[in-house]
């Protein structure tokens, strides 16, 4: 049986054999309908043979077919296939001939009953009733698992793409001259040259892809969908050479699956997102979820005329009116990427444009200063799998500020207009001066709705950000969009080879945010840009040492399984806000050590190992041994034999960093504050207005930093809070600074501004988790009806994984 699972506690299950078959590219046809809240129509998968199968039919296993070893050897170097890893799929180990078993590296995880039948296609459900029982005859034949969850399948065929007009080019490949012509096999051919084409011929690639997804199909394959998975099968079929390399899937994705978002804007409007974190892309398209499967995408959507379709595309689509009322979005992605990067958001989003011209916007007003080391990396070719890869581009070379595009609902163009359309440009600048070539061709940016469950996240071409960073000036939403902009290199052209090494395209992203966003500011001074840096790094630490303190201890452990080369973490902080480089020092050392990774992207894929290559570079090596923790839990790790090598140096850079200059002047400021709070206790009611006006002006980290000194204040009087938030105009200032002035106001049960309190709750529940905890810990009556009244509002719209941590805070 499938196991079990809760998303929200539990690793999700690897399903798809991608050693035995891999997705080369996948080919979507969608409808998307909101009256129903559901995105029905086609998905047609170009499949080759994996890596373990080619590897056992070179031995002469049984099942080997001749021309399977001349049709799989054809580009074995090109491929760059690393067999998926103990800790992401396999949970056993298993010989050739098992596959025929269950088709996969885990154990079978079909229905007791043996359920492969398509009865029952419109619940997606096979029933028991007139089906195939494995355990008398699926032995023989071979399955293609696919991860999948939240959908109703409703056909799966083979597809007949020698049907296709002028595909005849296809068969005539002299490597092909002695294969069998039987019409399986030609098929299959034809298949395997079209996903090989080379890179030149990628438009060209692309019209075929488009042909065939459209071909007649030639027989429906036998398929069953348990919770994590589809499987599908045809009937004789015995080895992956054999089975169908063209599939097309009718299916429907359900209302409440759990990689969808249906929702309202800002503006009232409704629309539909993808949301990666809880199951990734399994409830929007059946795939193969591990990192290692990369394949490249086309997809055509329809949807009515007043809605506007975003997606991970290298085109800027423009829509295509079918029939009255109906429009049709079509995109592509030629460069091979994990399908759980896969995104699209379909809204009634109003395109942000610039109401003058700013004085930065081409390449050529926008420039930076930058090494000449900062360009070495254009000697060398690339060193990953073939595809029309921009490094190669002259043109995209010196492209050093992408085409971009902003998205938002109505009611927040004019704040987009007035930060973060302007900031676009200097952040995309920066990343090229610090980093070379971008690695995609184009970027959308979308502000999503409220009740997205983080500050931004990134996909190929395009950006969502949380509306959260709008408030407050350029200093968050600049950091955060520098932040997602990293990882255009960092988590998506290069990558994890499984999810257990995530976390360090997490690390390098932020480490490269800051060297971003000090570039983007332009005139920092070197003196002012490592105040910065300091200040940064103290509010890092103190975050980590927090959420060590409150923490389970199992919590701050590596999951078991992984190998020495896996077991590097950021002080093992599931949320990437701890960094792998806390021991560089010097602003200009940033930028060099940032220089250094960008001559290594070239020569890498996603599928790199990644830490083998950052071991070998000298800014690296000692830094990450920082982190090395053995599987350890933290007390124990910093009582270990790396002691002397780990927590005297962190621990000196902490007190180094209380040093800075900027973190001074907010400890003189916060002392002003203790003792204003003890003159106004000591006199009562009356004023003391003598001590207006006497603060300093910080910045918003600085304000970050006062705000969590004073909350360790055992008692603040409201009138110390009154002047607090009025000194600052802390209503005003971005989403960080209001989050410790909301703990600051639940802490000291400040009524007067709760209404900050519900406004946060309301606005920014990408953040606003955490407080509705707070809320409840004091068990003050007034707060916990806030609570209550807060979640009542927000529950129907809220993120699934936050409403339900929400849910165990308050019930």
């Amino acid at each position: 049986m499938e196991p079990q699972l809760d998303p929200m506690k539990d690793d999700l299950p690897l399903m798809a054999n991608t050693s035995h078959m891999l997705v080369k590219h996948y080919v979507l046809d969608l409808d998307v309908d909101f009256k129903s809240q559901v995105i029905e129509g086609f998905i047609v998968l170009f499949l080759e043979t994996g890596s373990r199968y080619r590897r056992a039919s070179s031995t002469g296993e049984e099942g080997c077919q001749s021309q399977f070893d001349e049709t799989c050897k054809i580009r074995g170097s090109e491929q760059g296939h690393v067999p998926v890893s103990n800790a992401s799929a396999c949970s056993s180990k298993m010989e050739y001939n098992d596959f025929a078993v269950c088709g996969k590296g885990e154990k079978d995880t079909s229905d007791k009953n043996g359920n492969h039948s398509n009865e029952e296609q419109a619940s997606g459900i096979s029933s028991s009733k007139n089906c195939c029982d494995i355990e008398n005859h699926g032995n023989e034949d071979f399955l293609l698992v696919l991860d999948c969850c939240d959908l109703s399948v409703l056909k799966v065929e083979e597809v007949d793409v020698a049907a296709v007009s002028g595909i005849e080019k296809f068969t005539r490949s002299a490597k092909l001259t002695d294969v069998s012509k039987e019409l399986a096999n030609l098929r299959n051919q034809i298949v395997h040259e079209l996903v090989t084409l080379p890179s030149d011929r990628w438009k060209e690639q692309l019209y075929y892809y488009t042909c065939c997804s459209q071909a007649p199909g030639c027989g429906e394959l036998l398929f069953a969908t348990g919770t994590w998975s589809l499987e599908i099968r045809k009937s004789g079929i015995r080895t992956p050479a054999d089975f169908p390399h063209a599939i097309r899937i009718q299916y429907k994705t359900k209302p409440e699956g759990r990689s969808v978002t249906w929702t309202t804007d800002q503006s009232g409007r409704p629309c539909v997102y993808t949301m990666g974190s809880p199951i990734n892309n399994r409830a929007l398209f059946p795939c193969q979820e591990p990192p290692i499967a990369l394949s490249t995408w086309q997809a055509s959507v329809r949807t009515a005329a007043s809605f506007v379709v975003l997606m991970s595309g290298e085109n800027s689509a423009e829509p295509v009116q079918l029939q009255e009322g109906i429009m049709s979005w079509y995109y592509y992605v030629t460069m091979p990427m994990p399908a759980s990067t896969f995104t699209i958001a379909v809204g009634c989003w109003q395109e942000v444009k610039q109401s003058f011209t700013p004085a930065v916007q081409t390449n050529n007003e926008f420039s930076l200063p930058c090494s000449q080391a900062d360009f070495r990396w254009h000697e060398e070719s690339c060193g990953h799998v073939e595809y029309p890869c921009r490094f190669q581009s002259p043109a995209a070379r010196l492209q050093r500020v992408i085409p971009y595009r902003v998205f938002a609902p109505w009611c927040l163009m004019k704040c987009c207009e007035e930060h973060l359309l302007q900031l676009i440009p200097q952040c995309l600048s920066a990343a090229y001066t610090t980093l070379g070539t971008h690695p995609f061709s184009r970027l959308d940016v979308l502000i999503v709705p409220s009740n997205f469950s983080s500050l931004g996240m990134a996909s190929p071409h395009i950006i969502f950000l949380s509306q959260s960073v709008l408030p407050g000036g350029r200093h968050l939403c600049g950091t955060r969009l520098c932040h997602e902009i990293a990882h255009a290199w960092f988590g998506l052209a290069i990558g994890a080879r499984d999810w257990t090494e995530e976390w360090i395209s997490e690390g390098f992203a932020t480490f490269l945010e800051d060297v971003f966003w000090a570039r983007a500011q332009q005139q920092l001074s070197h003196d002012e840009e490592k105040a910065q840096q300091e200040l940064k790094a103290l509010l890092r630490w103190r975050r980590l040492r927090d959420e060590v303190q409150n923490s389970e201890e199992e919590l701050q452990v590596l999951r078991s399984g992984l190998t020495v080369e896996s077991i590097f973490t950021n002080w093992l902080d599931s949320s990437g806000i701890p960094k792998v480089l806390f021991l560089i020092e010097d602003p200009i050392d940033c930028r060099t050590a940032a220089s250094s990774i960008a001559q290594k992207l070239k020569l890498h894929s996603y599928c790199c190992k990644m830490l083998n290559w950052l071991l070998e570079m000298k800014y690296f090596s000692g830094i990450l041994l920082l982190s090395m923790s053995l599987k350890m839990s933290f007390a124990s790790f910093l009582q270990s034999t790396l002691k002397s090598q780990i927590r005297k140096p962190l621990l000196e850079e902490g007190e180094t960093w209380k040093e800075s200059r900027l973190v001074q002047q907010v400890s003189g400021e916060v002392t002003k504050w203790i003792r204003t709070n003890q003159r106004i206790r000591k006199s009562g009611k009356k004023k003391r207005r003598q001590d207006e006006g006497t603060f300093q002006k910080l910045l918003p980290d600085q304000l970050v930093l006062l705000l969590e000194y004073l909350l360790e204040e055992k008692t603040l009087c409201p009138r110390t809070l009154q002047g607090l938030e009025k000194t600052y105009q802390l209503r005003d200032q971005d989403a960080e600074v209001r989050h410790r002035w909301c703990e600051l106001v639940v802490k000291h049960k400040y009524v007067s501004a709760y209404g900050d309190v519900e406004k946060f709750l309301r606005e920014d529940q990408a953040m606003g988790v955490y407080l509705y905890g707070e809320l409840m810990v004091n068990e003050d009556a007034k707060q916990q009806e806030l609570a209550y009244k807060c979640f009542a509002a927000a529950r129907e719209q809220m993120d699934v994984s936050s409403a339900k941590v929400v849910a165990e805070m308050l019930f």
